[in-house]
């Protein structure tokens, strides 16, 4: 039976995840064009968040298919992806809820972010990050938060825009959980004595 260690660091499932993911960021970007077209100069970098998570996930991916660990962008992504892909998926599903009928761009929206949170976790074991690699995700994490909330630069859903309080306390805890969660898994429970290119 192929271990799950084997079946992730197939060099043709991580080729695969690369154009997958390298697809999802292009689109991601092309979703905040509108927004972006009037977003001050300044914060262009922090605008598009779930794009530039799986950006994050990408440069690891191509790191894993030269068999190297690229730790800083490791941490960037198990954070990121988790924050955003469950931040998305519960986005979407609180529109629902307001009273909006989900249209199949929600839907797509909904797996799409889901399986970048489950990418996140499945690979963050494997991850080689040190404290500091954490930690500098961690405060780069939180900065985008308060640049989303405090200046008003959180991606825009409008049928949830008088939310939007509500929405950067929830996300608050949600960035906390990530980091916890990538803690966990990378720092606290890590594989390292396995060798996942071999």
């Amino acid at each position: 039976m192929v271990s799950l260690r084997v079946l992730l660091f197939h060099k043709q499932v991580l080729l695969l995840l690369l154009i997958i993911n390298a697809l999802g960021t292009a689109y991601g970007y092309y979703w905040y064009k509108v927004q972006l077209v009037e977003t001050p100069f300044y914060f262009l970098p922090f605008v598009p968040d779930s794009p530039t998570s799986s950006l994050f996930f990408c440069i690891v991916l191509l790191g894993f298919l030269f068999k190297k660990h690229l730790p800083l962008f490791e941490a960037l992504a198990v954070t990121h992806l988790f924050k955003y892909g469950v931040w998305a998926v519960g986005m979407n599903v609180a529109t629902g809820f307001v009273g909006y009928t989900l249209e199949w761009g929600n839907y797509m929206l909904i797996f799409s972010h889901a399986c970048m949170a489950l990418e996140g976790v499945l690979y963050a074991r494997y991850f080689k990050i040190k404290p500091w690699h954490l930690a500098a995700s961690g405060i780069i994490l939180l900065h985008n938060e308060m640049i989303d909330y405090v200046f008003h630069m959180m991606p825009w859903y409008f049928q949830l825009i008088h939310y939007e309080r509500l929405i950067g306390y929830l996300t608050f805890w949600l960035s906390l959980l990530s980091i916890y969660v990538a803690y966990l898994l990378c720092l606290k429970y890590p594989k390292r004595e396995i060798d996942p290119f071999y």
